[in-house]
């Protein structure tokens, strides 16, 4: 049996995840393992292992776990699929490393050199153009900024873009999402087979689907990988404002099918309302504590109440990108006001008083885990005089919001496990947990990593689609560490194995 197979039983498993607790069986406390019988992508019977038959083909895992098939929520697929092949900056300690870093990177086929990781919220000193220009010379060199939210150039790279530098030699915002979508404008054949590899190493982690958020206009995209045959995971890709008419032009919706197989679909209309935490960007009711100001909306109440409108009445669902309390609450208000449920990206700094109105509202919390643990530094002092709950995990579960997780991948690594292991620990080094009192249990995490979310997440049942991980450890009484680096075994997709270790 191998990566295509398609598996008729799963036999041996022990079920852990949604579903464990409803199988009832008289036998069960015998050894605890069961067969899982699948037909035409489904899971169609369970039962004590042995109990029947087994036929066709066999696929078994001798005592390991089951859990249904995980969800990355928010990816931008193909910058985290050229990630791998970029050089990195995560370890400098700052600018003049960093700097020193970027000279020694190689120059890529187009003349240019890409790095990514830059952290300069935690660096002593600061940015310059001087200083890149010192080291890289008439390279054009480019280095992104792990939130996807700002851009180092030298003024090689500036020439090559038409902007004309200031003095820090850093894009922001808009401006870098601009050149970033220029950098990860590569051949169509160098992306998709970057694109693939990221899918198989996903799946590898026990992934079967993602929503695809790439800033950019995605639909000619994956149509094409439609076209070549996808079958690797599930997709449901972003469209943004800019894109909308154009959607609308072409019929799109979100949920419509882009393939025979449903493995591509439409996805939300995404606004991104304002900016990051590490970038000083994103727009909080009390000013950032190193007196660099209190960040700003890219857009405001009343235009973004106006879009949700507009959208909705083309048959896109809205999931808005807010990271600061201000815009967490506006984006609040705009959903209540034109009266339509969606989805919050991010959701990193939220009042105390708009905690409860994501389930009123029907809004989804899609949050990253891990973005708490890479930031608690940040959140530290750059957020230290805040009055709003930073990373609410524990809160909004309390308060009945579905939660979704996701890696924001490049921002963190496309790994679920890292997600759930970084919202049940709080910590992934030997510090103590932060801000314990927002961690959450394992089974919430696991569920929130699913095609529902926390609230409606998928289960192992008779009847439900046949995603299945078989991994090595039991999450629910697993350790941090087992947690965060599980063996995944197999992924099944519909009952197609697409990884098999």
């Amino acid at each position: 049996m191998n990566f295509g197979s398609v598996v008729d039983v799963v036999a041996n498993a022990r079920i852990a995840g949604e579903g464990r607790d409803l199988i009832a069986h008289p036998d069960v406390e015998r050894d605890g393992l069961f067969d899982l019988w699948l037909a035409d992508g489904r899971i169609v019977d369970i039962a004590p292992a042995g109990n029947l038959r087994r036929r066709g083909a066999v696929l078994d895992v001798e005592g390991s776990w089951v859990v249904p098939g995980l969800r990355d929520h928010h990816v931008h697929f193909v910058p985290w699929a050229l990630t791998a092949e970029r050089g990195s900056v995560a370890e400098a300690s700052g600018a003049i490393e960093a700097a020193r870093i970027a000279a020694t990177a190689p120059v890529r086929g187009d003349g240019r050199r890409i790095l990514v990781g830059m952290r300069d919220a935690l660096w002593a000193d600061a940015p310059s153009l001087a200083l890149l220009d010192e080291t890289t010379g008439d390279v054009p060199t480019y280095v992104v900024n792990s939130d996807l939210h700002s851009l180092w150039l030298n003024s090689a790279a500036h020439r090559c873009e038409g902007i004309a530098p200031d003095a820090a030699g850093v894009l922001r915002e808009q401006a870098a999402f601009d050149v970033g979508t220029r950098i990860n404008d590569v051949a169509e054949e160098v992306a998709d087979a970057a694109v693939e590899r990221a899918a198989r190493r996903a799946a590898a982690r026990g992934l079967v689907g993602l929503s695809d958020l790439d800033i950019t206009w995605n639909v000619d995209a994956w149509r094409r990988r439609v076209d070549r045959g996808w079958d690797l995971l599930r997709v449901a890709f972003g469209v943004y404002p800019e894109h909308l008419d154009q959607a609308r032009a072409q019929e799109l919706e979100t949920g419509l099918a882009l393939s025979a197989n449903g493995l591509v679909t439409v996805g939300p209309l995404k606004v991104i309302a304002d900016g990051s935490l590490g970038t000083r960007t994103a727009a909080t009711t009390v000013g950032y504590s190193d007196q660099t100001g209190r960040g700003a909306m890219n857009i405001g109440q009343a235009d973004l109440t106006e879009l949700l409108i507009r959208a909705a009445g083309a048959g896109f669902a809205t999931t808005v990108h807010a990271i600061g309390d201000e815009t967490a609450t506006a984006a609040l208000d705009a959903f209540a006001t034109a009266g339509v449920p969606g989805r919050m990206e991010h959701a990193q700094l939220v009042s105390p008083a708009d905690i409860p109105r994501f389930a009123r509202l029907g809004v989804e919390a899609s949050v990253q885990p891990q973005h708490a643990i890479d930031d608690r530094d940040l959140t530290d002092t750059l957020w230290a005089d805040q009055t709003a709950r930073a990373y609410p995990l524990r809160a909004l579960r309390d308060a009945g919001a579905t939660l979704l997780f996701g890696s924001d991948a490049p921002v963190s690594p496309l790994d679920p496990w890292t997600q759930i292991a970084a919202a049940v620990f709080r910590t992934d080094d030997e510090r103590a947990s932060w801000d314990s009192d927002q961690a959450i249990d394992v089974r919430t995490a696991l569920a929130a990593s699913t095609a529902g979310g926390s609230t409606d997440p998928h289960v192992i049942l008779p009847g439900s689609v046949a995603d299945l991980a078989i991994i090595a450890h039991d999450p629910l009484a697993a350790t941090r560490a087992q947690l965060a680096a599980m063996p995944v075994h197999a992924t099944l997709l519909g009952g197609r194995l697409t990884h098999l270790a």
